[in-house]
């Protein structure tokens, strides 16, 4: 099959991008872009580093991450599987993606720049949850604000409730096939919240 190489063949195919598409973008958070993303309390982040890219889903009870000017996020680092994927990224390369996402709504929100991690004692203090810390803070210094086409939502129905596609692998059993049942199985499954809610924060 032919492999397009070079932007001129790519753009031929689909012509001029839509006006409104390049004048929706913003260069921070305006007030409408930030009420918006601090009433997100889900993410996607994608970053890039010299071992491959990463896209990791993040979440919160409270907004995913906290607006502090209109050109500065902050996102802090949640227990997780210390994989550590995307902050190795950002060691190396500071470019990162957010796309925002709000159950019900077909909108989605993506704010591109460069972001830098910080063990700041007082910053982590103002994110404790009870008797937790994040380890760290990612802070974002903003250079692209936009929403997203809503056709990928429109056409997916992701938020419709429709039933969950007969035989799904669950992630136990995932777990169990990669590892040739080392790992994984049902009671993977049927234990992974209670042991999770613990360590949430």
């Amino acid at each position: 099959m032919r492999r397009i190489e070079t932007i001129t063949d790519l753009e031929a195919l689909y012509g001029a991008p839509v006006p409104a598409s390049l004048t929706k973008v913003a260069d921070h958070l305006t007030p409408s872009y930030r009420r918006w993303v601090e009433a997100a309390r889900f993410c996607v982040i994608s970053t890039a580093g010299p071992h491959g890219t990463h896209g990791t889903p993040r979440g919160d009870i409270e907004p995913v991450v906290r607006v502090s000017d209109p050109r500065t996020i902050l996102m802090p680092d949640w227990q997780g599987n210390n994989r550590l994927d995307a902050l190795r990224d950002l060691i190396e390369d500071p470019r990162i993606a957010f796309l925002f996402m709000i159950p019900g709504t077909k909108t989605t929100v993506r704010v591109n720049g460069r972001a830098w991690i910080t063990d700041d004692a007082d910053l982590r203090e103002t994110f404790r949850k009870k008797t937790m810390l994040p380890a760290t803070v990612i802070v974002t210094e903003v250079a692209e604000v936009y929403t997203q086409c809503a056709k990928a939502l429109m056409r997916s129905g992701l938020w419709d409730g429709a039933p969950l596609p007969e035989g799904l692998p669950t992630v136990g059993e995932i777990m169990a096939d990669v590892s040739d049942g080392a790992l994984g199985g049902p009671e993977y499954d049927a234990n992974y919240e209670a042991n999770a809610i613990p360590r949430m924060w």
